[in-house]
């Protein structure tokens, strides 16, 4: 029963046909309609999406996983950072237009389930994930379920304060977890050095021919990589604060295993290592409790669209047998109804 995901970000719209299986049959991309424009322009991208992969596939339902809040029922966007909407409807609209079954979630509760049922998550009965991209988002799995909260908006992690007074969030708080952990905070410490013209930075400087707006998070891995000593530097610091805000959620939710996805997870060991190791130095107890596994995610890029996609599954199959529970009903009922009218027609 082969179902759509479509993983919906700031810059991009990915659509993937996924088998039971968690393998990808097919995959397109979009670019993400401009914030500015209404709704449903984003709505439009997605139905041209899903209707060009029904035309080759199958398809029995459609998953989203959204950059945003979502309602604990799962219809309403109720914030989306990167896009225009505000307490949006989503999944009734497009079910209406797609005519399929349509389930709608955050992007980092859909990745988190991906990563249980096929990834580095898989076996565990306790799973914190943390997705590093421009800013920190996150999910909780216990028992084979996703924790959503009361309010449907669990796992906003990346804004824990983790310093008082320190740097502004957009989100209008100061010393947020995020400003200090994610694809922004490294970005900003090696612009910022960039600018001063510091010593240490005359390898990315060089490397960007002074256009300091160039430095970017891949570009920073793969200095690393090349062993520029401060790109490494700034991606142990990142690890760190990684390392404390993770043992911050041992210590309220005790998993038995973080798994650590998003963009900069890319880098591997140059973060998860100095996050381990300030993870240890941390964790509240520390050497008279079990320590929980932090590992990177093993399905990539792809994590959002392909959880979004086996959820939906789910709700295909509750709405099959709901079907199948009518049909046998109305069929009872014909029974009934010919079993009534067989005497008199005899008479």
């Amino acid at each position: 029963m082969p179902t759509v995901g479509i993983d919906i970000g700031g810059t991009k719209v990915m659509a993937g046909v996924v088998d039971a299986d968690g393998n990808i049959l097919e995959k397109l991309r979009a670019e993400t309609p401009d914030k500015s424009k209404s709704p449903k322009v984003v709505e439009d991208t997605i139905v041209e999406l899903v209707l060009d992969l029904s035309d080759r596939h199958d398809v029995h339902a459609v998953g989203i996983g959204a950059a945003g809040w979502v309602d604990a029922d799962r219809n309403r966007v109720l914030f989306a950072p990167h896009l225009s909407w505000r307490n949006e409807p989503l999944r009734d609209r497009l079910a209406g237009r797609l005519a399929v079954p349509v389930l709608v979630d955050n992007d980092a509760n859909s990745a988190a389930w991906a990563e249980w049922r096929f990834g580095a998550g898989r076996g565990e009965d306790n799973l914190v994930m943390i997705t590093l991209g421009t800013g920190i988002g996150g999910a909780i799995l216990e028992d084979g379920q996703v924790k959503r909260g009361k309010y449907g908006v669990a796992g906003e992690f990346g804004h824990m304060q983790v310093v008082p007074g320190g740097h502004r969030c957009p989100c209008g708080n100061r010393g947020c977890w995020e400003q200090y952990s994610s694809g922004n905070a490294l970005v900003r410490e090696a612009r910022e050095l960039a600018a001063a013209d510091s010593p240490v930075a005359y390898g990315i400087i060089e490397h960007v021919k002074g256009n300091i707006g160039d430095i970017s998070g891949p570009m920073i891995t793969e200095l690393a990589r090349e062993g520029d000593a401060m790109c490494i530097e700034l991606l142990q610091d990142i690890g760190q604060w990684l390392g404390v805000g993770i043992a911050n959620l041992a210590a309220a939710l005790d998993p038995s295993c973080f798994v650590i996805g998003g963009g900069v997870s890319a880098a591997d060991d140059l973060l998860i290592g100095p996050a381990r190791d300030a993870f240890k130095r941390h964790l509240t107890g520390r050497g008279y409790r079990p320590e929980a596994r932090v590992v990177r995610a093993q399905l990539g890029p792809e994590a959002g669209m392909v959880g979004a996609a086996d959820l939906a599954r789910l709700v295909a199959r509750r709405f099959r047998r709901a079907k199948r529970r009518r049909v046998e009903r109305y069929e009872r009922y014909e029974k009934f109804a010919e079993a009534r009218r067989s005497p008199s027609e005899s008479l």
